[in-house]
C-alpha cells in the first residue's frame, strides 16, 4: 500500500512544506562497501633470473619484429566482426548512460483525448501539457548513475576482451602457419634425403653391397617421409583461413601463402609489477564495473523505500464538439507536489534491498576472483615460457650440433673416408634437429603470446584510457 499526491488538470493536492522536509530528513543513505584490489603477489614467482624490461602491453606483438604481423593485428582491429560489434554495444551503453539523468530532469509532454458524452451525442475534446519533475533524492538519481557508468563500463571491458584475444588469436595463428610451412620445409629435406638414400641401397643392392631387408627398410623411410608431409601442408591452410576469418574475410591475404620463417622472438624480460593487472585485465574491468553496477542497484533498492519526490503541473484545453460545430473552451491549470509514499508492501521493498546487498557482496567476491584468477594465469604463463625458453636452448644447441655432424660427414667424405650414405643420414639427422628446433622456438613464442594475453595487453580502443 502506498500514499500518492499529485497535481491534476482540475485542481491542487499536495502536503505542506514542513512535512515534506520532514520526510527528507527522515531518509538514511545506503552504506556502500569499498571495491577490493583482491589479492596480489609481492613478486612473479615463476620469472627467475629475468630483470630486463618487458615489451610495451599495449604493442607487444612487436617484438617479433615482423612487418606482416604488425600489418595484420592492425587490420584484424580494424576489420574483425566481433570487435566491431562490441564497439557498437560499447556506444550504445555510452548512448544510454548519458541519457541516464535525463530521468531526473523536468520532462514535458503534450497529448490530445476526445471523449464522448454520456448521451452520445457530442465528444469532449481535449488537449493540454503535463510537466514532471522527480527530484531523484535519497540517492536514487546517484544510484541510476552508478548503474548506468556500470552498464558503459562492462561495455568496454567487452570490447577490450574481444581486442585482447583478437590480437593474441591474431599472433598465434600467424606463428602456427609460419611454424607448419617451416616444418614442411624441414620434412621436405628429409624426404628428399631419404630418397637419395633409397637411391644409394638400390645402387648398394645391385652391387651386391646391400641385402633386400635394408633396401626396404630405406623404401619405407622414404615413404614415411614423403607421408609426413600432409600435416604441415593442413595445417598451414587450416592456420591461414583462420587468420581470413579474424581478418572478417572469405579468403586469406595471398602474402600468407607464400612460405615465410618463423618471427624470432628475443629475450625479452617480465617484470612488471602485479598492479598493472588492474590496469590492463579486461576480465577485472568488467568484474569492477558489475560491483559498481551491484552498487547502483542496492541504492535505487534503499531508495525504493523513500518517498518519491517532484514537482508537477498540467495545462489543458477543453471544448464540446457537436458534429462540426464547437462548443465553449474551457482551461484549468494545476502545479505542485508529486508525492509518492510507500507505506505497507508486506516487507516487499525490505526484501528487495536484503536481496540486492547479498547481490553485492558477491559481486565483491567475484572482484576479488577476477584478480586472483588473472594472477594465477600469468604465473603459469611465465612458468610455461620459462619452461619453454630451455627446451628452445637445449633444441638450438643439437641443431648446432647435428649441423657441425653433416659438416664433418662432409668433410670425410671428400677425404674418402665417408660414401654417399653417410651423407645422406647425417642430412636426415640435421633436418629432424631443425624440426625438432623449429617446434622448440614455435613453442615458445606461443606461450610468449599466451603471457601477454594472460595479461590483457592489446591497444585500447578510442576513448578508453590507461
Amino acid at each position: 500500500m502506498s500514499f500518492r499526491t499529485f497535481p491534476t488538470r482540475h485542481g491542487l493536492r499536495h502536503l505542506p512544506l514542513l512535512a515534506i522536509c520532514a520526510l527528507l530528513a527522515a531518509c538514511a543513505s545506503v552504506a556502500v562497501p569499498p571495491l577490493p584490489r583482491g589479492d596480489l603477489p609481492a613478486a612473479w614467482r615463476n620469472a627467475p633470473g629475468i630483470a630486463a624490461p618487458a615489451p610495451d602491453l599495449r604493442g607487444w606483438w612487436k617484438v617479433f619484429d615482423d612487418p606482416e604481423l604488425n600489418s595484420l593485428v592492425d587490420r584484424a582491429l580494424q576489420d574483425n566482426l566481433d570487435v566491431r560489434q562490441a564497439t557498437l554495444h560499447l556506444r550504445a551503453a555510452r548512448a544510454l548512460g548519458r541519457a541516464s539523468g535525463a530521468a531526473y530532469k523536468p520532462q514535458l509532454a503534450f497529448q490530445t483525448l476526445s471523449t464522448p458524452t454520456p448521451q452520445a451525442d457530442a465528444d469532449f475534446f481535449q488537449a493540454g501539457f503535463d510537466a514532471e519533475w522527480e527530484l531523484g533524492l535519497f540517492g536514487r538519481a546517484q544510484a541510476s548513475a552508478h548503474v548506468a557508468q556500470a552498464d558503459a563500463d562492462a561495455a568496454a571491458a567487452d570490447l577490450q576482451s574481444a581486442r585482447v584475444s583478437l590480437v593474441a588469436e591474431v599472433a598465434r595463428a600467424y606463428l602456427q602457419l609460419r611454424g607448419a610451412q617451416a616444418r614442411e620445409q624441414s620434412l621436405q629435406a628429409v624426404a628428399d634425403a631419404a630418397r637419395r638414400k633409397l637411391t644409394l641401397m638400390r645402387t648398394r643392392q645391385r652391387l651386391r653391397l646391400a641385402s633386400q631387408l635394408e633396401v626396404e627398410r630405406a623404401r619405407a623411410e622414404a615413404a614415411q617421409a614423403q607421408g609426413a608431409l600432409a600435416e604441415p601442408r593442413a595445417q598451414s591452410a587450416q592456420y591461414a583461413q583462420t587468420l581470413a576469418l579474424l581478418l572478417g574475410r572469405s579468403a586469406p591475404p595471398a602474402e600468407l601463402l607464400d612460405a615465410k620463417p618463423l618471427p624470432a622472438l628475443p629475450e625479452s624480460g617480465f617484470d612488471s609489477v602485479p598492479a598493472d593487472l588492474l590496469r590492463t585485465r579486461p576480465e577485472i574491468a568488467r568484474a569492477q564495473a558489475q560491483a559498481l553496477k551491484a552498487v547502483g542497484e542496492l541504492g535505487l533498492a534503499h531508495a525504493d523505500r523513500f518517498p518519491r519526490i517532484g514537482l508537477g503541473g498540467a495545462i489543458t484545453w477543453a471544448t464540446r464538439v457537436s458534429g462540426v460545430n464547437l462548443g465553449g473552451t474551457n482551461h484549468t491549470a494545476g502545479v505542485g507536489p508529486v508525492i509518492d509514499i510507500p507505506l505497507f508492501d508486506f516487507g516487499l521493498r525490505a526484501a528487495a534491498e536484503h536481496a540486492r546487498n547479498d547481490a553485492l557482496q558477491a559481486a565483491l567476491l567475484a572482484y576479488r576472483q577476477a584478480v586472483l584468477q588473472g594472477a594465477a594465469e600469468v604465473e603459469t604463463a611465465l612458468a610455461a615460457l620459462h619452461q619453454a625458453r630451455l627446451a628452445t636452448e637445449q633444441a638450438n644447441a643439437a641443431g648446432e650440433a647435428m649441423q657441425r655432424s653433416a659438416r664433418m660427414s662432409a668433410t670425410l667424405r671428400r677425404l674418402g673416408q665417408a660414401d654417399d650414405l653417410d651423407i645422406a643420414d647425417a642430412q636426415i639427422a640435421f633436418a629432424k634437429a631443425q624440426l625438432d628446433d623449429e617446434a622448440a622456438r614455435e613453442r615458445e613464442g606461443l606461450a610468449f603470446i599466451t603471457l601477454y594475453k594472460a595479461l590483457g595487453g592489446a591497444p585500447l580502443p578510442e576513448g578508453i584510457s590507461e
